[in-house]
C-alpha cells in the first residue's frame, strides 16, 4: 500500500521519495530478533525508514540494544524519535545514544535532509484539541504539565526552521491532529497528542505530511486545519486495520 500526499512537490525533476514509517514496536527484553526480517525487506523497498516513537516496551537498554541489533541490516538511512515508553526507565539518553550507534537519527527537536527532503521531529507531548486543550491555569502541577507541552512545541517550531526544502516531513510520537485519534476513546484524546503541534505544522509551507505513533486505536489518516496530510502509523492500526507491516509514503 503506497499513499501520495497531494500536497507533494513530486513534479519537475524532484524524484518521489519512499518512505517506510512505522510506529510503537514495544521491543521487549527477551525478544529475538524481533524486526530484523522486516527491517531488511524495507531496505529494498524504501528509500528511507522512520520510526515514529515507543521503539522499545520500557526503555530499558537490553531492549534498545535489541532493536538496534536488528537496525544494523538496514541499508537504508533510518530516522526518527522515542516515544513515552522510551521515557519509562528514566533514561532516554541512554536508549537514544543505543540507537544512534546503529545507525538511527534520533530527532529531538533537530532536522536532516536526505535525497532532497527536510525530516523534522520530536516526541511531542499531549495536552488535548480545540476548546478541551488544556490551559495554564490554576495549581503549578498544571503549569508545569502545559509547559512540557509547549517545550515540546517549540523543539518541533525549531528544526522545522531549520529546514528550507520543497518537501518536509514531521516525525513525532504523539499526533498533532485529533482526527487520526478517532477510534479511541474521547475521554482519553487529551493524553494522545496536541493541537499546537498541528498549528506549527500548519505555520511552515514546505511540510508535505506528518507522521505518528501513539494511539493503537486511532485512525490511519487525517489532516491538519491548512490540509497537510497526517498519518497514524502505530503498528496496531497498520496490522488490524490495513493488513501491512508498514505504511510506504511517496513524498
Amino acid at each position: 500500500m503506497s499513499l501520495s500526499p497531494d500536497t507533494a512537490a513530486n513534479d519537475g525533476a524532484a524524484r518521489p521519495l519512499r518512505l517506510a514509517a512505522i510506529g510503537d514496536l514495544h521491543v521487549g527484553e527477551n525478544a529475538e530478533r524481533p524486526y530484523r526480517e522486516l527491517f531488511a525487506r524495507i531496505s529494498q523497498e524504501a528509500d528511507v525508514l522512520a520510526l515514529c516513537g515507543d521503539l522499545t516496551n520500557f526503555g530499558k537498554t537490553r531492549e534498545a540494544e535489541i532493536l538496534a541489533e536488528d537496525l544494523r541490516v538496514c541499508t537504508i538511512p533510518v530516522v526518527g524519535v522515542l516515544g513515552n515508553h522510551d521515557y519509562e526507565c528514566g533514561q532516554p539518553s541512554e536508549v537514544s545514544r543505543i540507537l544512534h550507534e546503529a545507525g538511527m537519527k534520533v530527532l529531538d527537536g533537530e532536522a536532516l535532509e536526505i535525497e532532497g527532503v527536510g525530516f523534522a521531529g520530536c516526541k511531542g507531548f499531549i495536552g488535548g484539541f480545540g476548546r478541551h486543550m488544556l490551559s495554564a491555569f490554576g495549581e503549578p502541577e498544571i503549569k508545569a504539565f502545559v509547559q512540557a507541552s509547549v517545550d515540546e512545541n517549540l523543539k518541533l517550531e525549531s528544526s522545522l526552521r531549520m529546514l528550507r526544502n520543497e518537501r518536509i516531513v514531521v516525525v513525532t510520537h504523539y499526533s498533532p491532529v485529533q482526527e487520526t485519534l478517532e477510534g479511541e476513546p474521547p475521554e482519553i484524546f487529551a493524553f494522545l497528542g496536541s493541537a499546537r503541534m498541528g498549528e506549527t505544522i500548519d505555520r511552515f509551507e514546505g511540510v508535505t505530511c506528518a507522521i505518528h505513533g501513539h494511539a493503537h486505536r486511532g485512525a490511519h489518516e487525517g489532516r491538519t486545519a491548512r490540509g497537510v496530510p497526517v498519518y497514524n502509523v502505530a503498528r496496531p492500526i497498520l496490522n488490524r486495520d490495513l493488513g501491512i507491516d508498514y505504511a510506504l509514503i511517496e513524498v
